[in-house]
């Protein structure tokens, strides 16, 4: 780690004093140039404590404003999958095709190594993977930032994969409300209600709610559910406080209740026991998160808390478990910029407790209090560093010390950013297989040991009026990883670490009315099992995307292309390796004064796993699945529309 560190300030000195030669030759008879243009000012929030715009962040941080949270709200308004599937770098990996669980993996890294954040506040748990992702509407959802790479250093235990945090609207001056009602063809409904108000001056207060659907569907008739049938509500409100003078305050409380059935349909049975078998689960979550901020001298002061309580009820066949998830979370933070120098620190604490009622044995209660500090430095109008430490001490598995530096370089119309950071991360039964197979089958090879992880990465950025071109090369590496043998269906930690290379590239044109982005991810995840290495499972190692949007006031179009390589698959009687495949969808909405129509036609090309072989498998599992894991859509062609309206 302290080569990286190392190679990072170096870089970083390099290009400050070629970039101070290059502004002393042109200080006589020539015109400054621009640093960047900038068409619109985007402030990262929460996601690094200082309250900057995007493009003085040391760190890469990626922001999705509300324009794009709204046109993947139109095509699946009852979850934030799409939205975060479509970002580059990220893939939203099904984990249970049974019942459609899923987690959001970054860089090609597993996905309980990403923590889900709302307004910075872990307030869906401290692995929030699973259906979590499926019971989160984005109608109430302002922006969403994105950590790439190791953020432990910030974050603590949980952030070796990356941050994605999700920031709420916030109230306007006047009232404002939205309902939207969506239906698709394969049997999928969805009614969300978003309420503004502002109550005074200082106080206002949002609302969101929402009911949602869907029957139990068999595509292609084998008898086997491919989407399972649900029915959730979700309802959060939201109380908010500024005085204008740097002291605000935020509330919000949150409950989701949700039913859940898959597996063979009603009358139908199993191929290779002629008995039907039933997946369920059942879902009671809660929540209550606050923010806090007030301004002593030339001090900002942040607090933070938050309590969540997850209840489930999971069936497998005539096997019940029954579960209990409880997480704490508090922090406070002290802010002051001194000179050059912007510095954050601060103490936090987070308490992690597993209770399940049928599988006692695998129960845990974690503890990780911790102390941190940032410096942000900005050196000169080029040259920007963020450096920043984490000391934690969990309950089980001990001390660790998280450090992380960025830099940033600024010249004529380039910029570069460079990190490198180190992480941990304390393993748990609870993983991507045992969320699809559960534990009762399982067994833990001796006591694991906690996960750590490293990662470094650069990128260049190119603005040149609408057009901005980004490359970003990537690396990360984690000792000890925990792993699964889906053979024996055992829990341990692997003796070689498990590496990613990669690389992506974006490019982005914005010209109202129109946009165009395009995407493409190179990553190469490799696992070291034994004497044999291999890639890990559903990490495909070439991804393309492009979108194109035309926008005005009366309504948009949009066409979108997503391509996805070739992936390694895991205990899949059919096949060892994937096919490649294409995808193809387009939306469309129309404004008729506060009502505006909207169609999505997704997955035109009509693919699915099927066309290559069952979801089924001829037998059962050692980890007591009868499906083999998703790594192409099973709905195949789905057209959904409906209606939004402020009123």
């Amino acid at each position: 780690m302290s080569k990286l560190v190392a190679l990072v300030l170096l870089l970083a000195a390099v290009h400050s004093e070629v970039a101070a030669q290059q502004e002393d030759q042109a200080q006589e008879g020539s015109e400054p140039q621009p640093a960047m243009e900038i068409e619109e000012e985007v402030t990262v929030v929460a996601s690094t404590r200082t309250g900057r715009r995007i493009e003085d962040q040391p760190m890469r941080v990626e922001v999705l404003d509300r324009e794009e949270i709204e046109e993947k709200m139109l095509m699946t308004p009852g979850d934030i999958v799409m939205m975060l599937n479509e970002m580059g770098g990220m893939r939203v990996q099904a984990t249970s095709p049974s019942l459609g669980a899923a987690s959001v993996r970054i860089q090609g890294m597993r996905g309980r190594y990403t923590r889900i954040l709302s307004d910075g506040l872990p307030l869906y748990g401290a692995q929030p993977g699973g259906l979590g992702l499926l019971q989160i509407p984005p109608m109430d959802l302002g922006q969403v930032e994105v950590i790439k790479g190791v953020a432990s250093a910030l974050h603590g235990a949980g952030a070796m994969g990356g941050v994605v945090n999700l920031l709420s609207r916030r109230p306007g001056e006047e009232a404002e409300r939205e309902f939207l009602i969506n239906r698709s063809t394969r049997g999928a409904s969805d009614g969300v209600l978003w309420l503004s108000t502002p109550l005074s001056e200082t106080w206002g207060m949002t609302l969101v709610g929402g009911g949602h659907w869907q029957s139990l569907t068999d595509v292609n008739g084998d008898g086997w559910a491919d989407l399972a049938r649900y029915a959730r509500g979700v309802v959060r409100p939201r109380v908010f406080w500024d005085d204008g003078q740097g002291r605000s305050l935020l509330l919000t409380a949150g409950a989701t209740r949700e039913n859940r059935n898959g597996g063979t349909e009603p009358s139908r049975v199993l191929p290779a026991t002629g008995l039907p078998y039933r997946e369920a689960l059942d879902t009671r979550r809660r929540d209550f998160g606050a923010l806090w901020q007030t301004v002593a001298g030339d001090s900002v002061i942040n607090a933070r808390a938050a309590i969540a309580q997850n209840r489930h009820e999971h069936r497998f066949g005539t096997t019940l478990e029954r579960d209990r998830h409880q997480t704490g979370f508090a922090e406070v933070t002290v802010r002051r910029a001194a000179g050059r120098h912007t510095w954050v620190a601060g103490a936090a604490v987070e308490h992690d407790a597993y209770t399940p009622r049928d599988v006692p044995r695998f129960g845990y209660s974690f503890t990780t209090p911790g102390v941190f500090v940032q410096d942000d430095i900005d050196v000169n109008p080029r040259l920007a560093l963020s450096i920043s430490g984490r000391l934690d001490r969990h309950s089980e598995y001990g001390w660790f010390f998280s450090p992380r530096v960025s830099a940033l370089l600024r010249f004529g119309h380039w910029s570069t950013r460079m990190s490198a950071g180190t992480g941990f991360f304390g393993p748990t039964p609870l993983t991507e297989e045992t969320e699809a197979a559960g534990l009762t089958r399982l067994a833990v090879d001796g006591p694991l040991r906690a996960e750590r992880g490293r990662s470094a990465s650069i990128d260049f950025t190119r603005i040149h009026g609408p057009l901005a071109f980004t490359t970003t090369f990537f690396a990360s590496r984690i000792a000890d990883p925990v792993h699964v043998d889906r053979e024996t269906f055992s829990l341990r930690n692997l003796d070689q670490p498990t590496t990613n290379v990669g690389a992506e590239l974006l490019g982005t044109y914005r010209r109202p009315p129109f946009a165009v982005t395009a995407t493409y991810t190179h990553v190469r995840s490799r696992e070291r099992v034994g004497e044999a290495t291999f890639d890990v499972p559903q990490t495909p190692r070439h991804s393309l995307g492009a979108i194109a949007m035309a926008e005005n006031e009366d309504g948009r179009i949009g066409l979108e292309v997503y391509y996805t390589g070739e992936q390694r698959l895991e205990a899949n009687p059919y096949r060892d390796t994937s096919e490649a495949y294409t995808v193809v969808g387009v939306l469309l909405e129309r404004r008729f004064g506060p009502v505006r129509l909207f169609l999505n036609l997704e997955n035109l090309t009509d693919v699915r796993q099927h066309r290559w072989h069952s979801s089924l498998r001829p037998d059962r599992a050692p980890d007591g699945r009868w499906t083999v894991d998703a790594w192409a859509p099973l709905d195949g062609r789905v057209i959904n529309g409906g209606l939004r309206v402020r009123f």
